[in-house]
């Protein structure tokens, strides 16, 4: 025995030992032979100290205990593992990384990570594993044997650890309390996690970018972005994840599971994530606080990406144009603009789309689908942003500021918009042609200038166009509806923008000025246009004789000329015209209607031009000047003909 001798060795696999009894209780593996049966649940033991140890599950006797904090236990192994936890002293280092241990088997474990052994072996699938637990575990899985069942509601699992949380779902136990914020958890390992958010302890690093994880399970998924695996295959489609949580999320859209319920309004959901989210749209809690400014938010997602407009951090940068990003999920949007990639197709007209966002709000432009309402109006949206934005008209708020000018605006993209009217920033540039614009939507609708495309299509007359808003301008056209009403003299609008330049009508306001010759202007377009005669630029050119315009307008109806088109027909006799104010004006010779009154003789007339005119035989105002002979006209057709003069044009 002193020699080390092993002088007992078993016929089967030749392995030895050094007393008879330890033989005897090896062949027992062989030959399947327990003698030692539980009278409980008649499960059976190779020895009679397992059985006596088993049985305290069933009496839940916990003979041993701690000394220094009176925690008891069933084994005295798992005391002495315990004890150690007191002890400060870690007997053995990792020469690799300096981390210590206080077992040796823990130690021994660990090395493994450095040097990649994996000795224990699955004689199934052979599949690898560092230690023998793992494979214990690993074994199970393929048995599909499940020994171990909740009383509560008869689900099966694998492992008992597994069962024990699961019971806990049932009783609400919450036993691992957080000592610094008294907040509770189900799991050990959930509040060991939970700790490391106080401490600030990421001790897992990733080798290939630095970058530190709190636990092991978030660095292994983040390993997989380096190395591209994807070891979760979807049996339905073979799309591969790289977790299983998001394998998991995928799997319910082939099913259309919903299985979490909220008890409030009973609303359901796909994973639980979505739900607990949801919840707190009952309850209005927002627990996630900004240690800097002290403004809440329901989730810890928010939070993050709301610190970084304390600190300015953007550690995602794009290696193609080093734009810098707050959000990873915002650096994968923007790459996409380089590759031309557009995963995401309709099924129903085969448009393709960056976003699956943008996707799932395009299917409802199919289906007609509107589930978000207005509680105030009734009006239906069909993605909630558009409600958000909705909503703020029935409050008036509008809490986002400029700090250069004062102007408010209801939404934090306007106010963004704004912003770079003071700076000159005009960050999205037109590849074919160069112009640059403040906004990307600008740009986009820009392009289609070049392209011709039209997505939006009428219902009604099928005539297409570039952007919704012209759509929803043209489908009241139809409707007849006119939803913006002027508190003033409840004129109606069929745009929210009309109304706005309507409203300027009565308070005078002008808020647009000519930095040339200070002339102010109640609407940007007009400054636009206004800023052309300084420039003299004129933009808008005819494809057939090359005359150009400064309006696109102007060459809208000019075009007419070529084509013969007259849209805009009489119901009365029937006559049709070029222009819509031409069938305005022609109408009031039916109706007899005169709407624009001289205020000094109370003359009345047809067109406002008409009345403009007349005003300057009562005011002597002559505007329109000979460049020649610097003699003054109050009609622009009397100085044209005038100008013949001097030229020897002949005027008809």
């Amino acid at each position: 025995m002193h020699t080390g001798e092993n002088h007992f060795q078993c016929k089967v696999c030749k392995k030895s030992f050094r007393r008879k009894s330890y033989l005897t209780e090896h062949m027992r593996i062989h030959t399947g032979v327990n003698h030692s049966p539980c009278k409980v649940c008649k499960k059976s033991f190779r020895r009679k100290s397992y059985l006596t140890e088993h049985m305290r599950i069933h009496t839940g006797e916990k003979p041993y205990q701690c000394s220094e904090c009176q925690k008891r236990f069933s084994i005295k192994l798992s005391l002495y593992r315990h004890e150690l936890t007191h002890s400060v002293e870690k007997l053995y280092q990792c020469a690799e990384c300096q981390k210590s241990f206080n077992r040796k088997s823990y130690f021994t474990e660990h090395m493994r990570i450095h040097s990649g052994e994996n000795p224990y072996q699955c004689s199934e699938c052979q599949e690898r594993f560092c230690n023998k637990q793992s494979l214990s575990r690993h074994v199970i899985t393929h048995s599909g044997e499940k020994p171990y069942q909740c009383s509560e509601c008869q689900k099966s699992f694998i492992y008992k650890t597994h069962l024990t949380r699961h019971i806990r779902t049932h009783t609400g136990d919450k036993p691992y309390q957080c000592s610094e914020c008294q907040k509770c958890f189900s799991l050990k390992f959930s509040l060991t996690q939970h700790r490391r958010t106080h401490t600030g302890n990421k001790p897992f690093q990733c080798s290939e970018c630095q970058k530190c994880f709190s636990c092991k399970g978030k660095l292994t998924v983040h390993t997989r972005i380096h190395t591209g695996e994807k070891p979760y295959q979807c049996s339905e489609c073979q799309e591969r994840f790289g977790n299983k949580e998001s394998l998991s999320r995928h799997a319910i859209t082939h099913t259309g599971e919903k299985p979490y319920q909220c008890s409030e309004c009973q609303k359901c959901f796909r994973d639980k994530q979505s739900l607990s989210r949801h919840a707190v749209t009952h309850t209005g809690e927002k627990p996630y606080q900004c240690t800097e400014c002290h403004k809440c938010f329901s989730e810890k997602i928010y939070l993050t990406r709301h610190t970084s407009t304390h600190t300015g951090e953007k550690p995602y940068q794009c290696t193609e144009c080093q734009k810098c990003f707050r959000e990873k999920s915002s650096l994968t949007k923007h790459i996409k603009t380089h590759t031309g990639e557009k995963p995401y197709q309709c099924s129903e007209c085969q448009k393709c789309f960056r976003e699956k966002s943008s996707l799932t709000k395009h299917i409802k432009t199919h289906t007609g689908e509107n589930p978000y309402r207005c509680s105030e109006c009734q009006k239906c949206f069909s993605d909630k942003r558009s409600l958000s934005r909705h909503t703020i008209t029935h409050t008036g708020e509008k809490p986002y500021q400029c700090s250069e000018c004062q102007k408010c605006f209801s939404e934090k993209r306007s106010l963004t918009l704004h912003i770079k009217t003071h700076t000159g920033e005009k960050p999205y540039q037109c590849s074919e042609c160069h112009k640059s614009f403040i906004g990307k939507n600008s740009l986009t609708h820009h392009i289609r200038t070049h392209t011709g495309e039209k997505p939006y299509q009428c219902s009604e007359c099928h005539k297409c166009f570039i952007d919704k808003i012209r759509l929803t301008k043209h489908a009241r056209t139809h409707t007849g509806e006119i939803p913006y009403q002027c508190s003033e003299c409840h004129k109606c609008f069929s745009t929210k923008n009309s109304l706005i330049h309507h409203i300027r009508t009565h308070t005078g306001e002008k808020p647009y000025e000519c930095s040339e010759c200070h002339k102010c202007f109640i609407g940007k377009n007009s400054l636009t246009h206004h800023i052309r005669t300084h420039t003299g630029e004129k933009p808008y050119q005819c494809s057939e004789c090359q005359k150009c315009f400064s309006k696109k307008r102007g060459l809208t109806y000019h075009i007419r000329i070529h084509t013969g088109e007259k849209p805009y027909q009489c119901s009365e006799c029937q006559k049709c015209f070029s222009f819509k104010h031409s069938l305005t004006y022609h109408i009031r010779i039916h109706t007899g209607e005169k709407p624009y009154t001289c205020s000094e003789c109370q003359i009345c007339f047809t067109q406002k031009s008409s009345l403009t005119q007349h005003l300057r035989t009562h005011t002597g105002e002559k505007p329109y000047q000979c460049s020649e002979c610097q003699k003054c006209f109050s009609q622009k057709s009397h100085l044209t003909e005038h100008v013949g003069i001097h030229t020897g044009e002949k005027i008809n």
